[in-house]
């Protein structure tokens, strides 16, 4: 069994060792052994599981879904039905997001083009309408 020090660890895996303290501290990785002299030591199956941390992570999971999938795991009901069933969860919030940030986009790119068409013919008084647009404030000067 190839045993790394938490330093080794995070600079596999392009991490600080504050992550890995913090991982230890929220129950994503269990204590590793310590060495005679208090190092804490990661084995085989700590850097696995470290690494599964970190991949579901770039998928999108949060830290609290990835305790609930090991904790699962670890308490050996980890099912094929809980796995769909929380990564079909995820699917459908992302999903909620996209059509979040879509109707943001759908928002924001007008403003763009009237910015653009502003830059190309400027009006007389300086002001660029997309700002009236944003803050729905018109800067009509008093007659």
């Amino acid at each position: 069994m190839n045993l790394l020090r938490t330093g080794e660890v995070a600079q596999k895996f392009g991490l600080s060792t504050q992550t890995l303290y913090f991982y230890e501290r929220i129950g994503l990785i269990p204590p590793p052994q310590r060495s005679p002299s208090g190092y804490r030591l990661f084995g085989d199956r700590d850097v696995a599981r470290l690494s599964f941390i970190l991949r579901v992570k770039a998928l999108g999971l949060s830290l609290d879904e990835i305790k609930e999938i090991l904790a699962l795991y670890d308490g050996e009901s980890l099912t094929c039905q809980a796995i769909r069933d929380r990564l079909q969860h995820k699917v459908q919030e992302l999903d909620q997001k996209i059509h979040r940030l879509q109707a943001l986009r759908n928002e924001l790119a007008p403003l763009v083009q009237e910015c653009q068409s502003f830059l190309s013919q400027p009006s007389p008084d300086g002001e660029c309408s997309a700002l009236r647009d944003i803050t729905g404030v018109v800067g009509q000067q008093e007659s």
